[in-house]
């Protein structure tokens, strides 16, 4: 059945590509119409999105004619039987290679402007094209991918051939097709809008600001121990939020992805780090040793201060984690603002009267051992405080429509507390 657009393709391919949802993948668009459908797939599965541009190697004298494709990050294809069969000379392909290699890094300014690719080390990547005939370009990225320490590379497309999936399956880990039809013919006539797509298109579905905002992956040091992170500026931003995770979670949590996303569209920037090493997860060592988890939040946000100068700092922790927050909020007294998701607050209880950043607990509605806590923290707090209650949610707040309950309203708190002149506190009032 033909798609409409690329973006319903993109909704489409996105419920083929659930079962990758808790995975946290990175989505990867190819240029251009590839981006247009990677963005409906990054938003329905809450994912991060980022570009990744490949060029194909038109043969001399028949450009049509693909002799292989070269993708940021030194991803190349070279289809040997073209090449041979035309007689192509070595030369010829340099020169090629020269001139793609010249545009690549344009389109790269051009989508980036500048910015660090999002990192993909250890993570799930889904590249994403509008369609695979002969597959030349969608193996020169995934190879990039897998280059920049990919985990797991997914290759995901509306519309395949036989060939190019069977082509593909030797180069990803998966491949993802809606459609494969039995003769492709080609990938324009399995839509009814295949026109062309504009590079002010591809940056506008990146989000309009990609040009300058900023990525960068964080290995932070506390004490004897280095913890890995995300660091995310978008554009103007004022104010940033370090997250503090519980155990069992991480800096790639999609929970915690899907809210930082939605600090985004409000101008904060974010720093997601790991508040526990791999080993101490595993064998759940200083899980509960709130002050040392404090120590590393505060560690982290010394570091957040050196990349991110300027800013207010507010922290977004749950579960322990958020018990961290507010001992560290405690201890330092320019932390503007602090909201806990389902946190336990109560294991920060002898520091509470001590924090002065203003506080939203925010606790689902059938969590209700964890509200009784909550309540008994707010009460022992001096700070402004509010305690929202999200009707028919768990702990971990999986039902639907509750996370993004919680993530408006972190942001709307950030908003008045953290933007601008956000630094102003009064003592005991509580809103």
């Amino acid at each position: 059945m033909p798609f409409g657009d690329r973006r319903e393709a993109g909704r489409r391919l996105a419920s083929a590509l659930e079962h990758l949802r808790d995975g946290s993948p990175v989505v990867l668009g190819l240029p251009r119409g590839g981006v247009l459908v990677a963005a409906e797939v990054a938003r329905a599965l809450g994912a991060q999105l980022d570009v990744l541009v490949v060029r194909k190697l038109g043969a001399p004298g028949r450009r049509e004619l693909a002799m292989g494709a070269i993708a940021e990050g030194d991803g190349l294809v070279l289809n040997r039987e073209v090449i041979d069969r035309l007689g192509i000379a070595e030369d010829q392909i340099a020169a090629t290679l020269d001139a793609e290699r010249a545009e690549l890094e344009r389109r790269v300014e051009r989508y980036r402007g500048g910015r660090d690719p999002i990192p993909v080390e250890g993570r799930i990547v889904i590249v994403v094209d509008d369609g695979l005939a002969t597959g030349a370009s969608a193996a020169a990225a995934v190879r990039a991918a897998r280059a920049r320490g990919a985990a797991r590379v997914i290759l995901a497309v509306p519309v395949a051939s036989p060939e190019g999936m069977h082509s593909l399956s030797q180069e990803a880990d998966e491949v993802v097709a809606v459609e494969v039809p039995d003769e492709l013919w080609a990938i324009g006539a399995w839509y009814r809008d295949f026109s062309q797509t504009s590079d002010e298109e591809v940056i506008d579905a990146l989000g309009g600001t990609t040009g300058s905002t900023e990525h960068r992956a964080a290995a932070i040091r506390a004490g004897e121990v280095t913890l890995p992170g995300d660091l995310t500026v978008p554009a103007g931003a004022t104010g940033i939020v370090i997250f503090a995770h519980g155990s069992g979670s991480s800096h790639l949590s999609p929970r915690n992805i899907e809210v930082a996303r939605v600090l985004h569209e409000g101008g904060f920037a974010t720093l997601l780090f790991d508040l526990l090493t791999p080993s101490e997860e595993q064998i759940r060592l200083n899980v509960f040793d709130v002050p040392l988890l404090a120590e590393r939040l505060e560690a982290a946000t010394e570091w957040a201060r050196a990349h991110a100068p300027g800013m207010p700092v507010g922290y977004f922790g749950a579960s322990t984690g958020a018990a961290a927050a507010l001992w560290a909020a405690a201890g330092t007294p320019d932390v503007a603002a602090v909201v806990s998701r389902g946190g336990r607050p109560d294991l920060a209880m002898t520091r509470l009267d001590r924090v002065r950043a203003p506080t939203l607990l925010i606790v689902g509605g059938l969590d209700t051992e964890v509200l009784v806590l909550n309540e008994k923290a707010r009460a022992a707090m001096n700070c402004p405080t509010a305690l929202e209650v999200i009707p028919g949610a768990t702990h971990l707040f999986q039902e639907p429509g509750a996370l993004e309950n919680v993530a408006t309203r972190a942001r709307a708190w950030f908003g008045r507390w953290l933007a601008g002149d956000g630094l102003r506190r009064s003592g005991s009032d509580r809103p």
